[in-house]
């Protein structure tokens, strides 16, 4: 496309300095979403029709650069990348049939009725009208931004359209290779190749990057050092796509969805990853876009406003029966035809790749009448479908709202107790998965400090680093921790005491190491006092590795756990903690307690992937020490003495846990119980 750009003669911009350029585009970003807030229109509109504007078909104010290519790729990239990033395994192997299913549908009618009209209204050849039905088939997750404002980015309709977005993608592209390859006689020796590399680099990316990643994720743990590690995964799997014959698009997908579970959704590096795109990148391709656009050709020759209006009525009008068609199929997905026609009718990046073959010298097969008409479609589709998009997530939003039983909606905030400085990190980033964000202040950091007289100075400066440090780690996953540090001569009695003045729900403690002579029922003076002093959950938890690296989440659960009143409280903190981490949940329980397990799961959370073993015997627990790994973590159901749960084999968990599980992350949880 950018060659074609080139070739056209336009008089100097206004602008052409580098410096001022970049001011200029920051100056949109700013206040674009401003004036259209007050307008009440979908800000992505006000950044294409700025780039209108401002561009060489409007009142050629600044020039189009190399930075709008550069920062336009990455913008595009990076649309595609948190698509697959924010999905988790569980939605895919839930909706992926659908979503394949969608993007066929998504792809054979616009293809079909495209084909028709280009052919017999437009009046185009047999492999024209291929090219421009390809363009009109394929589409980009332009509005996604729209969706991830309402909190919508794991709805079955979302998770269905960003399938299909891959899928009728990687279909057009497909079909455009064999299309041009015929015109290049290729001979079968290219088709057995083309099918080689897309094999090889497939398998690379699916086999390396999950483990790649982890072992970067666990090795260093400043945020930059990640967040550039995963970006250049990202381009690097954009790269070796095209190597393969692909879209850079598929890349940057494909590169999302291997180590989506790598990044847990509240933790800093995904907040990095989101920030940087919306506040910098994707704006900036969207408004490059718009640059592109030339209204003048909607009043141009008649051949180019007959081209334009076929596309976009016959573009428009397929995309939205192909989403009717199936949301009338799936009976889950009622009410979001709107939104999956929004995600699925926007044309920006592929089909630009698309003319840009069709119009290359070596193809001709395409002429300036069909660029046009394929630019005023970028610019049409990218408005309806912002409307669409918006007005289709709100209803869906609302009607979530008016259905919610707020399961799971406890009240109290989530304290993390710190006492040993290598743990803060890990601790803080658990806390962000199970806390209740619906609440105000759910998050609450505390030291106490012994109060000895002697060392009493550098104890409160080493409390203060490591509240300063937990903080850090809170605000940059956008979370407002209150903190509080405390003197006192029981440090056991300064964590009740704050539980009861903050009305805390849950405690998370650090689960040390033993030390000899210590009882094997005892984790610790400290921890022993806080469970026996508090009827709220209590979590001592050991882990050995970044909770967003973890790969599964074994649950041991007692009989008759059922009837204890904290019950649904840490069922739920485990689904949090399996959708934040998008790891694999294993209960393991006496097939009663099972039942009410699998109830709860399939009403809230059935698009979580977990496994129900039955263990009628706690006995058996053990075993589990067999089949746990440093990638598991190991979540021991106890109780406390006297409550209906309680077993006297509970007293040896504490050395159990640290001689058979000291290869595993571990939580040994004492759940809410009546006081």
């Amino acid at each position: 496309m950018q060659h074609i750009i080139n070739s056209i003669h336009l008089p100097l911009a206004l602008i052409t300095d580098p410096t001022w350029i970049f001011f200029v585009v920051l100056i949109i970003i700013l206040f674009s979403p401003i004036l259209l807030k007050r307008l009440r229109t979908p800000h992505i509109i006000g950044l294409i029709l700025a780039g209108v504007l401002i561009g060489q078909h409007g009142f050629n104010i600044i020039e189009r650069d190399r930075s709008f290519e550069i920062f336009g790729q990455v913008g595009i990239y990076f649309i595609m990348f948190l698509a697959a990033l924010e999905m988790n395994m569980g939605s895919v192997h839930q909706y992926g049939r659908k979503g394949l299913l969608f993007g066929l549908i998504t792809y054979v009618i616009p293809f079909a009725s495209g084909f028709l009209a280009a052919h017999y209204l437009l009046g185009f050849g047999a492999i024209t009208s291929v090219l421009l039905s390809c363009i009109l088939a394929s589409h980009t997750l332009i509005t996604y931004p729209i969706v991830g404002r309402y909190g919508l980015t794991r709805h079955p309709a979302v998770v269905i359209s960003i399938v299909a977005t891959a899928v009728a993608l990687f279909v057009a592209l497909l079909v455009i290779a064999i299309t041009v390859g015929t015109l290049q006689e290729t001979t079968w020796f290219f088709w057995v190749l083309f099918a080689f590399k897309c094999v090889v680099y497939g398998a690379f990316v699916l086999y390396c990057y999950p483990r790649l990643g982890k072992w970067f994720l666990r090795r260093y743990d400043d945020t930059i050092m990640q967040f550039i590690f995963i970006l250049s995964l990202v381009f690097l799997s954009a790269a070796l796509a095209e190597l393969a014959g692909l879209e850079g698009l598929l890349g940057a997908f494909l590169s999302g969805l291997t180590i989506s579970r790598l990044i847990p959704r509240t933790s800093p590096l995904m907040s990095y990853i989101q920030f940087v795109a919306n506040a910098l990148f994707i704006p900036y391709f969207l408004i490059g876009v718009g640059m592109l656009i030339d209204l003048r050709s909607m009043f141009g020759d008649i051949q180019t406003i007959w081209i334009m209006l076929v596309m976009v009525i016959v573009g428009t009008s397929s995309k939205w029966l192909a989403s009717r068609i199936m949301c009338w199929i799936s009976k889950d997905l009622r009410g979001g035809t709107l939104m999956m026609f929004g995600l699925t009718n926007a044309h920006a990046a592929g089909a630009l790749a698309i003319v840009m073959i069709g119009t290359a010298p070596e193809v001709n097969l395409m002429d300036s009448s069909v660029l046009n008409g394929t630019v005023m479609l970028i610019l049409f589709s990218c408005i309806i479908s912002s409307f669409a998009t918006n007005e289709g997530a709100r209803k869906l939003a609302l009607a979530d709202l008016d259905t919610e039983e707020n399961q799971g909606a406890w009240h109290g905030k989530c304290l993390v107790t710190y006492s040993q400085p290598d743990s803060v990190s890990l601790l803080t980033q658990l806390a962000l998965s199970i806390r209740n964000a619906r609440i105000p202040d759910s998050l609450m950091g505390l030291t106490v400090t012994f109060n000895d007289n002697e060392g009493e100075a550098e104890g409160y400066k080493e409390a203060r680093r490591m509240l300063e440090e937990a903080v850090s780690v809170a605000s940059a996953a956008h979370v407002d921790m209150k903190t509080l540090s405390r003197l006192s001569t029981n440090v056991a009695g300064g964590i009740l005491h704050t539980i009861r003045e903050y009305d805390c729900g849950e405690v998370l403690v650090c689960l040390t190491d033993r030390t000899t002579g210590m009882p094997k029922s005892s984790l610790g003076a400290v921890i022993d006092h806080v469970i026996g002093g508090t009827n709220r959950q209590v979590m001592a938890v050991r882990l050995i590795v970044p909770p967003g690296t973890l790969r599964r989440l074994i649950v041991a659960v007692p009989q008759k756990a059922e009837y204890e009143a904290g019950f649904y409280k840490w069922l739920e903190h485990m689904c949090r903690m399996g959708e934040q981490f998008d790891c694999l949940l294993e209960f393991n329980a006496h097939p009663d307690t099972l039942s009410h397990i699998k109830s709860y799961m399939w009403r809230y959370h059935v698009s979580l992937r977990a496994e129900y073993i039955e263990m009628a015997l706690w006995t058996k627990v053990l075993s589990l020490s067999q089949r746990a790994g440093a990638d598991d973590l190991v979540v021991f159901i106890s109780a406390r003495p006297g409550f209906i749960s309680y077993k006297s084999a509970f007293a040896g968990l504490p050395l159990q846990i640290h001689r058979y599980f000291s290869h595993s992350s571990v939580i040994l949880l004492y759940p809410d119980q009546w006081s």
